[in-house]
This record gives C-alpha cells, structure tokens and sequence, in this order.
C-alpha cells in the first residue's frame, strides 16, 4: 500500500511531467509562430512593393521592417504589428520566450542543478514551486495578450493553468516541493525528521589566535598536574586585560596573535619633515629637559 508521501510524490511528478509538455508545446507553437510571422511580413513587404499605397522600407537588418497600411494594425495573417520596427519586436519577443522556456525545462529536468543553485537561485533545490509558477504564468499572459492561432491559444493556456497549480502548490510544500518530488531522494522519504538539513558550503573563517603543537601540550599537561593550582592561576590571569601582560601570557600558553598589516589608502599622501615640524620637535624635546 502506498503511504502518504508516496502520493505526494507522485502527484508532484505528474504535475511536473505536465508542467514539461506544456513548456515543450509552448516551444514548439513559439517557433511556428515565428516562422509564420516572418513569411507573413516578407508577403507585407512584396505587396508594398508592388502596391504604392503600401510603404515598405527595410533597413540594414531584415527584421528591422518599417511596415506602415493604414488600414491595419498589425500585418495579415501574424502577430506583428504595423508600426517602425515592429517586426524586429515580435521576432525578439518569440525568441525571448523561446529562450525562457529552455531555461525551465532545463529547471524541470534538474539539470544542471548546480548552475540553477549558484546563478539562478530562485529556479535551484533550495526554492520552491512558486518562483516557478509565476513565471510560466507570465509566459502564458504574454502569448494570450496576442491573436495567436488554435495551437499557440491551447498551448499558453495550457502552461498558465499549470503555473496557477505550481504557484498553489509552492503554497503548500514550500521549499520542501522539489525534495519531495526528488527521484534521487525517494529512499530519504522515510527519514523521522524530514529532509535533510542544509550544510553551509563556504569554510568557516580561521580565528585570530591559534595554539602551537608543542607548547600547547606542554601548557595542557602542565594545568592538568596542578589541578587547582592551574584553576587559581587561570582566574588571576582572566584580569589581565588586552594589554602587553594579556599578551605575554597568552604567548606563554602556546597562542599567537596575528596583527594586521599597517597601509594606508592610496590616496593619502605621505607626510613629509619640513623644517617646522623639526624645530617643533627641537623645542619640546629641549622644554622636557
């Protein structure tokens, strides 16, 4: 018999197979559109060749297209719109969203997880589903704010209604989603206190003051013969303070301390003896005689 975290594992995994032939669809109705759009203005630009109440001009890039009718808002039969440079808009919008759409299939399949967790965080294990979920909902609103053909109207409603259920369910796990819906982590599943705790992955910083091999042991070795004597003799020295004393008795316990470099920025100028400042010094050190 399945347990409880068992379907919630395999719901998560359906949803997450979903959320993929979404992105996939998505992609390939992005490209279709496209292509559409670039026949559809290359047609615009003949027709305004031959036709003289149609201005076409082009510039040095193809897309860059300064398709103006009167009659239309956008050119027949794509999504770009009739005004200066307005193909070049509606290619770089479609490659935009192709390109957002690899980068969360990529984040669906979890690979690479390591990119994901150092540069894109929000898309990496320690996230949830909901950074996930708004942004294919905004994938999803910008192709439907469009007149788009049967294929790209299913496909974008299709990944908006998956965001909606991704953004609920980021709700509900949190961060814990995708370690609950790991394949790698199905046998942790069982674990009493839940998922694994987090390793901080930077090295401690090394302390200022650090014990010698040699005279460590000795010190050690020498407070545990004296027993209380080592217990008294540690409490007159806790008075000692910061000072040259606190020093010298640290150094005899085997510990040495560091001091930082002395530099100045390099925009401070040196400073320089000038007469003045030697008859000054003349004239105090003569007042202390």
């Amino acid at each position: 018999m399945v347990s409880k975290k068992g379907y919630i594992f395999i719901g998560l995994n359906v949803v997450r197979a979903l959320s993929i032939v979404a992105l996939l669809l998505l992609l390939a109705s992005s490209i279709v559109t496209m292509v559409q759009d670039v026949k559809s203005v290359n047609a615009f630009i003949a027709a305004g060749k031959a036709d003289g109440n149609i201005r076409a001009t082009t510039s040095v890039n193809s897309t860059d297209a300064d398709c103006i009718n009167p009659d239309s808002d956008y050119v027949d039969g794509s999504t770009v719109p009739n005004q200066p440079a307005g193909a070049f808009w509606a290619v770089l919008n479609r490659l935009l969203i192709i390109f957002q759409v690899i980068v969360l299939i990529m984040s669906e399949v979890g690979w690479p997880a390591a990119f994901f967790d150092r540069f894109f965080p929000i898309l990496g294990d320690a996230f949830g589903l909901g950074a996930l979920g708004v942004i294919q909902c905004l994938l999803g609103a910008a192709v439907l704010s469009h007149h788009v053909d049967k294929f790209s109207l299913v496909s974008a409603f299709f990944l908006f209604s998956l965001g909606c259920v991704n953004i609920f369910l980021g709700l509900i796990f949190r961060e814990s989603a995708k370690w609950r819906r790991s394949l790698t982590s199905w046998r942790e599943q069982d674990r009493p206190g839940g998922p694994p705790p987090v390793l901080p992955t930077a090295a401690p910083r090394a302390l200022v003051m650090a014990q010698t091999g040699s005279s460590a042991d000795a010190w050690e070795k020498a407070r545990e013969a004296a027993g209380g004597d080592a217990s008294r003799s540690g409490s007159q020295r806790s008075g000692m303070g910061f000072g040259r004393q606190g020093e010298k008795a640290a150094l005899a316990r085997g510990y040495t301390i560091s001091r930082p470099e002395e530099a100045l920025p390099t925009y401070v100028p040196k400073r320089t003896v000038t007469v003045r400042d030697s008859a000054l010094s003349a004239g105090d050190s003569e007042t202390a005689v």
